[in-house]
């Protein structure tokens, strides 16, 4: 019997958290992690399937554009984990800049058209990447 792949959502404003039943559903196993940090110290000791994480900006950021930065950064190291953000249409523009510079491999703006997110998953179950 093989092992699930595993879901990492990381919830920074409950976009995410909404679709965990979809996920199973699915077949993933799913963790939740709220804290960045923790979520990176998990996808460099064992990397998920795929990750789907909230993205948004502050003007009050000093050093970065977006809460994901650090992770996306830790993440690029994995190459056969997915990366899925949820995010407002008003930060578009940020998205753009970030992903001109670190990997994201979808984005889906709130609220998230849950039969896009099923299809999406399902493509990505049925052909992951191959790990470089």
């Amino acid at each position: 019997m093989s092992t699930p792949p595993r879901l990492l959502m990381l919830n920074a404003f409950i976009g995410t958290a909404g679709y965990k039943k979809l996920y199973q559903e699915l077949g993933f196993s799913v963790v939740s992690e709220w804290s960045e940090r923790k979520a990176i110290s998990l996808v460099r000791k064992s990397p998920p399937a795929v990750i789907v994480a909230d993205f948004y900006h502050q003007t009050d950021f000093r050093d970065r554009l977006s809460n994901l930065e650090s992770l996306l950064a830790a993440v690029q190291s994995a190459p056969a984990t997915r990366i899925l953000v949820f995010y407002e249409p008003a930060h578009q523009a940020v998205l753009d800049k970030v992903s001109a510079r670190l990997r994201i491999d979808a984005a889906l703006t709130l609220p998230v058209q849950e039969d896009r997110l099923r299809a999406m998953l399902q493509a990505w179950l049925e052909a992951p990447p191959s790990p470089s």
